[in-house]
């Protein structure tokens, strides 16, 4: 798939998560994996993430940023962005270890600063952001599996930018954004963090593909995800490769090949 389909497929799928907006309540966790399927690598998956997030709360005539920061023990890393100026913004925080994005995301609860100029907390990196000419700042836990955390971080130029329907919207698009995140964020630890998606995919067999994709949509471990696989097999009788097909099937990605190197 080239980056121009790649574009086009995600620009198709942000247009369709607008109109869900509307119809469904902010019901985005199907579109957002349909997102990860069209999208050939998980920074791609990212930036469509954070670009969609800015395009769905800003108000008219409003300029928001925003940013994904994935924390690891012992790192913390802005995994996409929507603009350079947002990826500086998450770096003040990593510079000082602490703020509102990074405990969102350690804490699982969102953090909201309406002023960082009169905001008490985060002394020193509230000085310091506020030379950047900021002034809101909203931290979303995006929950995940295992000892990686995930926030993503909205700022503003205005002090009180973020209404109480905004901060609700981005609760429900965090939540909707935590299945597909968990799934790519699988896929990318198969190999070095900045490993192309499509080719991760593409070298894992069926099963291990389902496996991955019932962890997604269950919120399990790789062991209850192949217990999952494993009882359905022996429930209808069927070979354990061919249920997973059939679940692969289920999200719209065809059946991969393996490939075996000597």
């Amino acid at each position: 798939m080239s980056s121009d389909s790649n574009s086009a497929g995600a620009t198709d799928l942000i247009d369709a998560a607008r109109a869900a907006q509307d119809e469904n309540g902010k019901d985005y966790s199907g579109l957002l994996q349909d997102m990860l399927l069209e999208t050939s690598d998980v920074e791609g998956f990212l930036a469509d993430l954070t670009r969609l997030t800015v395009d769905t709360l800003a108000a008219p005539g409003q300029e928001l940023f925003c940013g994904v920061t994935l924390l690891r023990p012992g790192s913390a890393d802005t995994v996409a962005s929507d603009s350079e100026e947002s990826r500086r913004m998450d770096e003040v925080q990593y510079r000082f270890g602490t703020g509102p994005c990074l405990e969102a995301a350690r804490t699982n609860r969102t953090v909201v600063v309406r002023d960082i100029t009169t905001d008490p907390r985060w002394d020193e990196y509230a000085k310091a952001i506020a030379g950047y000419g900021l002034k809101s700042i909203l931290g979303v836990p995006i929950p995940l599996d295992g000892d990686a955390q995930c926030g993503l971080n909205v700022y503003a130029r205005e002090p009180d930018a973020f209404t109480d329907e905004m901060i609700r919207a981005a609760e429900e698009f965090a939540r909707g954004a935590s299945k597909s995140l968990r799934l790519a964020v699988r896929i990318s630890q198969l190999g070095e963090s900045r490993e192309n998606l499509k080719a991760a995919m593409g070298s894992r067999t069926t099963i291990d593909l389902a496996v991955g994709i019932i962890m997604a949509q269950n919120r399990c471990s790789q062991e209850a995800a192949i217990g999952i696989l494993k009882a359905a097999s022996s429930a209808r009788n069927v070979k354990l490769r061919d249920i997973a097909a059939s679940v692969v099937a289920s999200v719209g990605e065809k059946e991969p090949k393996t490939h075996f190197v000597d």
